[in-house]
């Protein structure tokens, strides 16, 4: 079964009620393993309201949530050094090892914070 990784927009996407996500999640909820990063769930933590704690908390609950091990820890901090681009952030280089370790598509809507040519990318929403 594949795996694929939800990055932090389409989450957001998601929780917004967006047409194009929710028919994305739609067609793979049933052919592969729905994931996201602990760092996603921190990342949206810090910006919801707290009306949206419930349907937050739901959507979490029906995902398979990845850790930050020191083996996705070490590939981040790889990435970090070795692309050499103006605003790449950890917490992307992050989910992107998060992706290259577990074998994950990387589902976003922001591919230009992943120029990383080692991970599987889904384009999400637009």
């Amino acid at each position: 079964m594949n795996r694929i990784l939800l990055d932090t927009d389409v989450l957001i996407n998601f929780l917004r009620g967006h047409e194009k996500t929710r028919d994305y999640l739609t067609s793979v909820c049933d052919k592969a393993d729905v994931c996201c990063s602990a760092i996603a769930v921190a990342e949206i933590h810090a910006g919801m309201k707290e009306h949206e704690r419930t349907k937050t908390a739901e959507l979490f609950d029906s995902l398979t949530i990845i850790e930050v091990t020191r083996e996705i820890a070490e590939k981040a901090g790889t990435y970090k050094r070795t692309i050499r681009l103006q605003g790449l952030e950890l917490d992307d280089c992050i989910i992107a090892a998060t992706a290259f370790i577990k074998h994950a598509i990387l589902a976003t809507g922001n591919i230009k914070h992943y120029p990383m040519t080692d991970i599987k990318k889904n384009i999400v929403g637009g």
